[in-house]
């Protein structure tokens, strides 16, 4: 177990590099299972999830070589078998989109059911859906073990998904390209790791129409070759620094930020009276911003939702609630989709915050509120929340201890090397 102590009250000043988006790289590197010939990925993030998805293939019998700065050589030219590791696919909620690629290139594949964060509710009945309709048995266990079979796959034709559902996007796609025939995924997620599975996919000679839409068209094709792929960067992590910036009242450039990943993430944030300049693919976050939540018409308190992309991420529901207890105003966050995400705050109320758990799903937050230190030091209950905390800690009043911090560093690539490289006064305990 390992703890993060940091002394707050220190605006951070200085340039960081955003890392290669988390999302994104858990599920392109099981992509890679689709072709028997190498797969050259860069910038992957060195993250836990990241080494958890390696420690899978690897069990499988797929050959991964470490190039170097984030770049991996990816061979799969044999896979020796078709069930994860239950311990290590427990650890993390992509261990589920194995299913797709494990499908389409061996035919069967069993899953326990997948880990990750407690957040709430986590349903995979799209998976199922989908994956049924491209000529998959799905069934499980009494031990909890997905036993999924496709003696032949075969085009779906049209595909409603039953939810706009990132990972049951991703696992429809990476069958449908190996699919005979046509297959039209209607309702698909869009967000931007969605987006680099695609263009990833059509480097290795998948025929995906739509990218960026919600309606998929792909033409299964005979088989897959080997490719090179760069993915994007983190806006889940912009958003986080950005958020540590503007609490702290410091100024910060983000390298290799994508601003045109981040607009809905500048709507949301400048209700709180956070704002930044776009720099080519840089941003910067200029320091002493004036934060003010903005009311709604009639003076109303706003509420923020998240909503699927092009909406408000929801992994960003928890940033936007320290934000809130830095700016002058009131303002209700309302997470419809996890009923466990805010359960958190706890945390920051006896570290100062005025904030009212309204139900699992809704927080009113009061704003300006001076934060301390909590002697007693607070655990990071998931990557989110975690990294939520970490910004409570850099702008409140003395010493703050983390525990737990595993689940920060699940999804956050060298946190301390950027935060104390902004100035930042934060030391890692190993313990």
């Amino acid at each position: 177990m390992s703890k993060f102590i940091i002394e707050g009250g220190q605006p951070l000043a200085g340039t960081i590099t955003a890392s290669g988006n988390k999302n994104a790289a858990l599920k392109l590197l099981p992509a890679c299972l689709l072709t028997d010939e190498p797969v050259i990925l860069h910038n992957i993030p060195a993250i836990r999830d990241v080494e958890n998805t390696i420690l899978i293939l690897r069990d499988l019998g797929v050959e991964l070589t470490a190039l170097g700065r984030g770049s991996w050589r990816v061979h799969a030219r044999d896979i020796t078998k078709s069930e994860l590791e239950p311990t290590l696919a427990a650890r993390t909620r992509a261990s589920f989109v194995f299913a797709g690629p494990m499908l389409a290139r061996m035919g069967a594949v069993r899953l326990p059911i997948p880990g990750g964060d407690v957040i709430g509710g986590r349903p995979l009945d799209t998976h199922v859906q989908a994956l049924s309709a491209l000529g998959a048995s799905v069934g499980m266990s009494k031990r909890g073990v997905f036993e999924m079979e496709a003696r032949r796959l075969r085009g779906a034709g049209y595909l409603l998904l039953g939810e706009a559902s990132v990972t049951a996007t991703e696992n429809a796609l990476m069958v449908a390209v190996l699919a005979p025939g046509e297959t039209v995924i209607d309702n698909a997620a869009c967000e931007p790791h969605v987006r680099d599975l695609c263009r990833f996919l059509n480097k290795m000679g998948a025929c995906i129409e739509g990218i960026g839409s919600n309606r998929l068209t792909i033409q299964g094709v005979d088989r897959l070759h080997g490719t090179e792929f760069r993915i994007g960067s983190d806006f889940m992590e912009v958003g986080s620094f950005i958020g540590a910036a503007a609490v702290t009242r410091g100024e910060v450039r983000i390298r290799d930020a994508q601003p045109s990943n981040l607009g809905m993430i500048r709507l949301v944030y400048g209700r709180f009276g956070v704002r930044w300049e776009d720099d080519g693919d840089d941003i910067i976050i200029p320091a002493d911003q004036e934060l003010t939540i903005q009311e709604g018409l009639g003076g109303r308190i706003p509420e923020i939702k998240p909503m699927p992309w092009p909406g408000f991420p929801p992994d960003l529901m928890s940033i936007a609630v320290v934000i809130g207890t830095q700016a002058t105003g009131s303002i209700l966050l309302h997470d419809w989709m996890y009923e466990s995400r805010f359960f958190f705050v706890d945390h920051l109320t006896f570290m100062g915050a005025r904030v009212v758990l309204c139900d699992p799903h809704r927080v009113l937050v009061q704003g300006p509120s001076r934060l301390y230190a909590n002697p007693a030091g607070v655990p990071s209950p998931d990557i989110r929340a975690g990294m939520a905390l970490v910004l409570a800690a850099l702008c409140g009043r003395g010493t703050s201890t983390i525990h737990n911090i595993q689940q920060i560093d699940r999804g956050y690539e060298g946190i301390v090397d950027k935060l104390r490289g902004l100035g930042a006064n934060i030391v890692r305990v190993d313990e």
